[in-house]
């Protein structure tokens, strides 16, 4: 089957400081480097490398064709990003010697997406593709309805957080994917528990503590972090839902897909950047084979 992605596209500016800088602090990095990124290139990006067929639908600006290049490089379909006025989406990260990061980003063309485009993207979608969505993109709740019109899964991921833009989106999702965070502050919006959600489950990240499928009326299923030193944890979200999904499409039931998932996040966050750091689907499957 096929994945398709409404996704954001970046241009990553990373900046290796001593230290994230505090309010009214001005640092010399010691570092910096350009790359491909945004959420939704990213999950793109680790599920190709995870072995799925990807179709990626979104838009740079006039300046983007970079970014298509390093997403067909990485074996995704770019057919359907569209080439807009606005300028590419890019993001400013600090990233500090413990792999944490602070960022910065700029929407650009990432906002502009059209109705149309998205009809014309997902025109050869059918029932068994899953569509993935983060909130990186305009136009996410049509592009989710048309999903479930077309009996795909539907994984929608609520980041950047916004309580109203996952409230929009609970009636056409099959999986909502949240950090511990995002799911403490969904609660207090909506005051609705995990299980009370109107989807068929909810995967909430927990970073160096796992990661939990809950769905309701059934047993949650838990996929310990995998002990590594991280370099770089930007992007180990995106890797984690991009993997997953891609093992889903490969037939693999919650359980197994969760801890493959982990895996290829466990090795992503040991390498520097986003999109360049994902690994193949042999390197995961040689990290689990050592660890069986």
């Amino acid at each position: 089957m096929t994945i398709f992605n409404l996704g954001s596209i970046n241009l990553d500016h990373v900046y290796s400081v001593p230290h994230l800088p505090a309010p009214g602090e001005t640092l010399a990095a010691m570092a910096y480097s350009t790359g491909l990124g945004g959420k939704g290139a990213n999950q793109s990006v680790a599920a190709s490398l995870a072995g799925a067929e990807v179709c990626h639908i979104g838009a740079v600006g006039t300046d983007g064709d970079w970014a298509l290049q390093r997403l067909e490089h990485f074996g995704v379909d770019a057919t359907n990003v569209a080439c807009l006025e606005a300028p590419t989406g890019n993001a400013i990260i600090n990233v500090d010697p413990a792999g944490e990061n602070s960022i910065v980003i700029f929407p650009g063309a990432n906002a502009t997406q059209s109705e149309a485009a998205i009809e014309s993207g997902l025109g050869g979608a059918g029932p068994g593709d899953i569509l993935l969505i983060q909130n990186e993109t305009s136009h996410q709740a049509h592009a989710a309805q048309r999903g479930r019109d077309k009996g795909m899964r539907v994984i929608y991921s609520a980041a950047p957080f916004e309580p109203a833009a996952v409230e929009a989106m609970l009636p056409y999702i099959d999986l909502l994917v949240l950090n511990a965070v995002e799911a403490e502050q969904l609660y207090q919006a909506l005051g609705k528990t995990l299980e009370d959600l109107p989807v068929s489950g909810v995967v909430v990240t927990r970073g160096g503590r796992g990661a939990e499928w809950i769905s309701a009326g059934t047993e949650t299923i838990r996929a310990p972090a995998f002990p590594v030193t991280p370099l770089d944890t930007t992007g180990a979200g995106d890797c984690f839902i991009g993997s997953l999904a891609a093992a889903l499409d490969a037939g693999e039931g919650p359980a197994a897909a969760m801890r493959f998932a982990a895996a290829a996040a466990a090795l992503q966050v040991t390498r520097p950047g986003t999109a360049d750091a994902m690994p193949t689907r042999a390197e995961v499957d040689a990290f689990l084979e050592e660890r069986a």
